[in-house]
Order: structure tokens, then C-alpha cells, then sequence
């Protein structure tokens, strides 16, 4: 007797076939896959259909397809599930794009004076001649014999170039078929010059855009696509969430439902708020309406005796807690001074500030690796793919220069760090940062004229002991949102408790459930809208099992009818305090 597909299963196959429909006709597609859909499972499915389909005829072309992926992580992911094709060329966006630029050096000697940034340094290098262009470092730099470009001049660069038929036709001969994973997060203006080239044009490319619009949490993603040109094929599967999660999710998100592995599987949805509290709440643009620190602590320990009772075990193999609301951790988790030195908490809490992106991000995942003596990967961390490494003393030079920063990140300040890096520049700190040392240390403050605000925040940052960073990075590792601008968006657990408050420059949840409820959303608020309700269901759809929301933040009547219509009136009730 054969076997009867899951609904999920019939759901991923329905999606997949129409997907090698598009493939076979040379129809561009979008596939909308929602949290916990399959998305790169169908990627890969997808890569290896067209490798049968067509490595003959590439091979005798020289042609490939190219993926083009958010990190480096998927990338890898991506080319293992795929054997490593030679036919396929799967990179990042930034390293795809360089690859296609890199043989037009007199056109970008050409462009790069149209790059403000770039002002200053050619007119300090008398022009910038004929230097051969690199990508390397990605620091912006002319020396005698090179131009190095920025990470952020690749794109522009790039889009530039293609308003050229030559360079679109040159595309289109190597790379017939180009998909591009998480196509919501890709930079709107890279998939602006896609749509404004390529889509519905004779002799372009075909496309295949898969993500889903509603886990766009970037600021400069493109969110959701759409063109005549491509066809739209939703992806109605999840494979990770049990029925009581997929049910909230689909009310949440009608337009796009979803069926699961098993309808019988067991799970829980629990959502709590914190109206009954009857004491002063916090005030302020960012902070107004949540509960006071000590309090948010305390209905946290409340919520979860509540959730141990029904059976959750707050164990690190087994449950997550998702902080949607800052304070409640700072001190707990070792960065209270923090809180106070940034005007907005999303400066360190979504890396948004470019001395925490480069120290969280950069700084510390190269020293971890320096410490597990894995210098390639430290190199890497640090964008140095060609490091000048090439005798015996470059090597002593990096030894001495990384074990006396090892020393100053366990006793010192972010500024003695700081200060050793523009020292030993081994690694070098991004231009953005140095602009800013010399800045700061060529201002002499006066009555005519303070410190301005961004520096004031940079003086104080460097009094902040290194090991605050340390701890941060541990919080973005571990229980931010956006742990690495990617972790928890891919991640799943058994079990996720999600507590929502104040305290973001840019998120208000409460006015997000507000607004779901309304009928129409003011045009001015649409953005504010889809940004808080997309990081809410990201978070909302990370659960196998069981889901469990505290609201430390006063929820009006229509924002607890939204909990109620998406979640079910029975789960929703309010703490006792």
C-alpha cells in the first residue's frame, strides 16, 4: 500500500513542481516560502533539477548558473547540498557582483569619482590614474600601485555598469539562470536595477527569487517583489511548528496558510500581559507604557513558574527566550552601561552603530579564532582573504599584535582596544571608525560650540569596559533577534517564550497590534507596520512545539483583540501582580 503524503509534504511537492514548470518554460519565478516552509530545501531541489537539465549544454558554453546567497554561511550550506557543481556558482551578493565588475577596470576608474566618499582621497591622490582596481580588504584606499574599493562600493559600482547593454548581454552569456536566496534582504536598489534590466526583457536571464517578504527584518532589503514578469508561487508547507503554532501563524497570515507534518501533534500557545499592574509605568519617546525594570524581571520569573507548570523546562537544549525589549537584560547579561551611553538602544541591541557592528561582528569572531589557532578563519573574519603574511615576521608582527589585544579585551576599555588597533593595525579598523578616532581627537570642545551628540556617544563608549562587549556578543549569540543579523531567523526550538516591551528606537509592538486591527493602515505608518510585525512573527514562528508571549508594555483594547483573533481569545490572559 502506498504511502499517503503529510500535508506539508503535498504542499512542498504542489510548490516544487510549479517551480520546475517555470524552469522548464524559462519563466521567472518568486517562491514565497513562510517560516518553516522548506525554503532552501526547494533551492537546492531546484539547482540540482537544472544541473541535469542543462550541464551539457552549459559545459560545451562555458555557462553556469549563479546563486546568489545572503552570508557566507548559506553559501556553504548551499554548494554541499548541491556536491559542489562546477556548474553552479553559488556566492555572496557582494563577491557575485565583484566578479562580474572586476574585468572593466578603465569603466570603474571612471565611475568611482561619482562615489562622495571617494572625493577626498582622489583629489589627496592627485587622481586616480591608471591603478588597477581591487576588491580585497575592503577598505577604501589609493596607493601607488592599487584602488581599493569599499564593501559599499560594489553594488552602486555594479548597478551603474549595467545600464550598459554590453555588460547586461556579458551576464546573460555566463549566467543564463540566476537565483537568488533570501531575495527579501537582498539591497532594494540591486533588485530595482534587476527589475528596471532584466525582468521581461528578450535575452535576459531567467530569475528565481526565493524567501518570504514577511521575514524581511534588514533596513535596506528590497521586501516584497514584484514584477509582471515573475510568476508568484507560494509555498504552503511547515515543516517545523506543530498545529496549535501553525494555526496563530495562518490567522496572523491568511494569504499565505500553511499545513503541517502532523495534525495531531501535541503543542501549546500561552500569551500574557501586563495591564493589571497598577503602579507608574516608564515614560519617554522609547520607553513609555513598559513596565519598570525590576517589574519586567519580575513578571518574567512569574511567567515562567506559570509555564513550569504546565510543563516547559527552561533548559538551553530545550527552550529560548526571545527578547523583543531591551533593559530587562542589560544588567543581567553584563552590558549595563550600555543602556545609558546610546540615545537609541538599536545602536547596540541590532548592531546598528559602526563600532559595535565591527567589534560584535568582526572584532570578536576574529579573536575567538586567533585563540582556537585558526588563522584562515581569522583572516576571514577580518575580510583579509590575501593577508600580507609572507615570512617570518609578518607572522611574529601578528602574533605580538593579536596576543596584546587577547590581554586587553579580558582587562582594558573599548578605547585601550581601539587605541591598540589603530597602533599595531593588525587588523586594521574599517575606515568609517578611523574617520571617527581622528575626529573625535582633533575636536576641542568650547561654549561656542559642544561636543556634537555622536561623538559625546563615542567618548563615553571607550570608557565602557571591553568585557561589556564580550557579554554582548554572548546576548547576540544567544537570545537577540537578530543574533548576527541572520541566527534566530533561521533557528528553531523546542520551545520559545518571547517577551515584547519598549525600549527600541524603532519597534512598538503594541501600536503594531493596534494598527493589525484596524481596517486601513495610514500610508505613513505602513513601513513602522511591516518592519514590528515582521520581526513579531519571525519570532512568533520559531517553535516546534510551544509558544508563550509576556507583554511587559500596556496593550490597549485593540491590541489585545489582535492577540486574541490571531492567537485565540482562551490563551490570552493578564498576570497577577
Amino acid at each position: 500500500m502506498a504511502e499517503v503524503d503529510s500535508p506539508a509534504e503535498a504542499a512542498s511537492k504542489k510548490a516544487l513542481a510549479e517551480v520546475y514548470a517555470c524552469l522548464g518554460a524559462g519563466q521567472s519565478f518568486r517562491l514565497e516560502a513562510g517560516a518553516g516552509a522548506g525554503k532552501t530545501y526547494s533551492l537546492v531541489k531546484a539547482l540540482r533539477f537544472l544541473v541535469e537539465k542543462h550541464s551539457v549544454s552549459m559545459s560545451r558554453k562555458s555557462q553556469q548558473i549563479a546563486c546568489i546567497t545572503y552570508t557566507n554561511v548559506a553559501k556553504d550550506e548551499i554548494a554541499s547540498r548541491t556536491d559542489r557543481s562546477p556548474f553552479i556558482l553559488c556566492e555572496t551578493n557582494h563577491a557575485f557582483c565583484w566578479s562580474l565588475i572586476s574585468g572593466f577596470q578603465r569603466q570603474l576608474r571612471e565611475l568611482i569619482p561619482q562615489i562622495a566618499a571617494w572625493h577626498e582621497r582622489i583629489e589627496e591622490a592627485g587622481g586616480l590614474g591608471e591603478r588597477p582596481v581591487e576588491y580585497n580588504l575592503g577598505h577604501r584606499y589609493i596607493r601607488e600601485q592599487i584602488i581599493s574599493l569599499h564593501h559599499d562600493d560594489v553594488l552602486p559600482l555594479t548597478i551603474k555598469l549595467m545600464e550598459h547593454v554590453k555588460f547586461r548581454r556579458l551576464i546573460a552569456d555566463r549566467y543564463p539562470i540566476i537565483l537568488i536566496d533570501e531575495y527579501q534582504d537582498t539591497d532594494a536598489d540591486w533588485i530595482g536595477a534587476i527589475k528596471t534590466h532584466f525582468l521581461g526583457q528578450a535575452g535576459a536571464p531567467l530569475f528565481g527569487f526565493f524567501g518570504d517578504h514577511w521575514q524581511k527584518i534588514y533596513g535596506n532589503g528590497c521586501g516584497k517583489l514584484e514584477h509582471p514578469a515573475v510568476k508568484e508561487i507560494g509555498k504552503e508547507a511547515n515543516f517545523r511548528s506543530v498545529r496549535a503554532v501553525v494555526d496563530s501563524l495562518n490567522r496572523m497570515r491568511p494569504e499565505l496558510p500553511q499545513f503541517v507534518v502532523d495534525t495531531e501533534a501535541p503543542g501549546q500557545v500561552r500569551i500574557f500581559h501586563s495591564n493589571n499592574w497598577i503602579g507608574t509605568r516608564q515614560t519617554g519617546a522609547h520607553w513609555g507604557g513598559d513596565l519598570p525594570s525590576e517589574v519586567s524581571h519580575d513578571s518574567l520569573v512569574r511567567t515562567q513558574a506559570i509555564l513550569t507548570e504546565d510543563g516547559w523546562t527552561f533548559s538551553a537544549d530545550s527552550t529560548k527566550i526571545l527578547m523583543l525589549t531591551h533593559r530587562v537584560l542589560a544588567a543581567e547579561q553584563g552590558y549595563s552601561s550600555l543602556p545609558s551611553v546610546f540615545r537609541y538602544s538599536d545602536a547596540f541591541t541590532a548592531k546598528d552603530h559602526p563600532y559595535i557592528e565591527y567589534l560584535v561582528d568582526v572584532l570578536e569572531p576574529a579573536c575567538d579564532a586567533y585563540e582556537s589557532r585558526k588563522f584562515g578563519t581569522m583572516f576571514e573574519a577580518i575580510g583579509a582573504k590575501f593577508p600580507h603574511v609572507r615570512k617570518a615576521s609578518d607572522k611574529a608582527a601578528w602574533a605580538r599584535a593579536m596576543d596584546e589585544l587577547i590581554a586587553l579585551r579580558a582587562r582594558g576599555t573599548v578605547g585601550d582596544v581601539l587605541d591598540h588597533l589603530k597602533s599595531a593595525r593588525r587588523p586594521r579598523l574599517p575606515d568609517s571608525i578611523e574617520d571617527k578616532e581622528r575626529e573625535l581627537k582633533a575636536f576641542v570642545p568650547s561654549e561656542a560650540e559642544p561636543m556634537p551628540e555622536a561623538l559625546a556617544e563615542i567618548e563615553k563608549f571607550r570608557a565602557v569596559p571591553y568585557s561589556e562587549i564580550k557579554a554582548l556578543r554572548a546576548y547576540h549569540s544567544g537570545f537577540s533577534p537578530f543574533e548576527t543579523k541572520h541566527g534566530v531567523k533561521g533557528a528553531e526550538f523546542e520551545n520559545v517564550l518571547v517577551v515584547v516591551g519598549r525600549g527600541w528606537n524603532r519597534y512598538n509592538f503594541g501600536e503594531m497590534l493596534d494598527l493589525a486591527g484596524s481596517r486601513i493602515i495610514p500610508a505613513a505608518k505602513q513601513d513602522a507596520f511591516e518592519r514590528n510585525r515582521n520581526l513579531f512573527y519571525v519570532a512568533c514562528s520559531r517553535p516546534k512545539r510551544r509558544l508563550a508571549l509576556l507583554f511587559t508594555q500596556q496593550l490597549t483594547p485593540t491590541a489585545i483583540s489582535t492577540l486574541g483573533r490571531w492567537f485565540g481569545q482562551e490563551t490570552v490572559q493578564p498576570l497577577t501582580f
